[in-house]
């Protein structure tokens, strides 16, 4: 191996660690909190044995395997060469007075897409809790929109998975939003390595979108 890629892949491996040493630092904190509901987007640090992103195999909230409580859920999902698609039922309630999607409303948005992608994965101890989210607005969405939210994994490090997303409106891109879980043991409140059969399958999922 020539110095310089030896240099490259040191690098990159510095920066996966790096990474990894925030996300569980973030995660972390999250546990600590004990399932703070502090609003759309730093609400999801999960109870004590489970989490609002799942729980053992299945989506907490609904049947095994099921989207929480069924409000939002996609008519329509599926997955295109990696990256996971749903359609989103946009309702009244998520409009405000300026008649358009009230901000707060794209991490809900997010947190199904997130749901949909962890339907193909199961595991039996811990699970994914939400570190960091951060979300970058390009356009308006109205009631009547069609809304789709494609989800796709960007990085997989020892304890946390990078996610891009994105919601589309009638087709444009309305918002991006950039997110990292970390897998959590929720009984020692501490992230614990991401099970190789879920790295294995995100894996899969990666390799098809290269």
């Amino acid at each position: 191996m020539r110095q310089d890629d030896r240099r490259a892949d040191d690098n990159r491996a510095d920066a996966d660690a790096a990474a990894d040493a925030a996300a569980d630092a973030a995660a972390h904190a999250a546990g600590q909190a004990g399932g703070n509901a502090g609003g759309p987007a730093g609400g999801h640090a999960g109870e004590r044995g489970g989490v609002r992103e799942g729980e053992r195999g299945g989506v907490r909230g609904g049947e095994r395997g099921g989207v929480r409580g069924g409000e939002h859920e996609g008519e329509h999902g599926g997955e295109h060469e990696g990256v996971h698609e749903v359609e989103i039922q946009v309702r009244f309630a998520d409009t405000d007075a300026l008649g358009h999607v009230n901000n707060a409303a794209y991490a809900s948005y997010a947190e199904l897409g997130r749901i949909a992608l962890l339907r193909s994965v199961s595991w039996d101890e811990g699970g994914p809790i939400l570190a960091r989210i951060a979300i970058d607005f390009h356009a308006q969405v109205r009631l009547g929109s069609r809304v789709v939210v494609t989800t796709e994994v960007t990085r997989i490090g020892r304890s946390s998975i990078g996610l891009q997303q994105e919601v589309l409106a009638d087709g444009a891109c309305a918002a991006s939003i950039a997110s990292v879980v970390v897998w959590f043991d929720y009984d020692a409140q501490r992230p614990v390595p991401v099970p190789d059969h879920v790295r294995a399958v995100l894996q899969e999922g990666r390799a098809a979108d290269a």
